[in-house]
């Protein structure tokens, strides 16, 4: 695994469990490890230079952030997400997101961060990047949640975000289903330039109801179709 061989500099002399899931979350949210991929521990822990107890912790932690899934006589796999998981983080992500938007009537902040990850996913569409794209759209509802000002919300959101990308990379079309986003990002982001909070917390509860609803319509297809006897 050459790709990983060139990770081990990150770890230099202070290698830790928790320094090695930081570099398999990162593959996992890039796509490298997709879901259902079955994690080898000689070739990643060689790859990493580093022992099988460590590497094991750090499967342990990433199975803790529900990123992988331990079966029985068989490994440690990327998980695969059910339709039921997806829309249990978008239960999530509503009382969340929307909380915060909320937060902002009382306690208006800066728009900047979240303004960048809105140019952010234009170029990555400019240039036709759609996974980058996925990205960016991943960017603008971290920094969404960040106007909170909280360490602990913002460690949950890191979390939610980065279990919703397994059922991204599942989606045969990313450009089909990240799109019609960029514009709505940009939509929202103007409302709540113009302090229009509770227009901004109305369209989010719709962008919301909308991404789910079109997530699962090409999830379930897709989770369908790689099923024993899918078309």
């Amino acid at each position: 695994m050459p790709e990983l061989a060139g990770d081990r500099a990150l770890l230099g002399r202070t290698s830790t469990a928790e320094r090695v899931a930081d570099i398999l979350k990162s593959r996992i949210s890039e796509g490298y490890f997709t879901p259902g991929t079955r994690l080898s521990e000689e070739s990643i822990g060689g790859a990493l230079g580093v022992s099988r107890n460590t590497l094991r912790e750090a499967f342990r932690l990433l199975t803790h952030e529900r990123l992988l899934e331990h079966r029985l006589n068989r490994g440690v796999f990327v998980r695969m997400l059910s339709t039921a998981d997806v829309e249990d983080i978008y239960r999530t992500r509503q009382l969340v997101e929307c909380a915060v938007v909320r937060s902002l009537g009382e306690r208006p902040r800066p728009l900047h961060t979240v303004a960048q990850t809105v140019i952010e996913g234009r170029r990555a569409a400019h240039a036709g990047r759609w996974s980058a794209v996925s990205t960016a759209n991943i960017h603008f509802h971290r920094e969404l949640v960040a106007l909170a000002g909280s360490e602990r919300t913002d460690e949950l959101m890191r979390g939610v975000l980065a279990e919703l990308r397994l059922a991204f990379h599942v989606v045969a079309d990313p450009r089909r289903l990240h799109e019609p986003y960029l514009a709505r990002n940009a939509h929202l982001l103007k409302v709540l330039e113009a302090g229009e909070i509770r227009q901004a917390e109305e369209l989010l509860v719709g962008y919301l109801d909308d991404s789910l609803r079109e997530l699962l319509d090409v999830y379930g297809q897709r989770m369908a179709d790689t099923e024993p006897g899918g078309s």
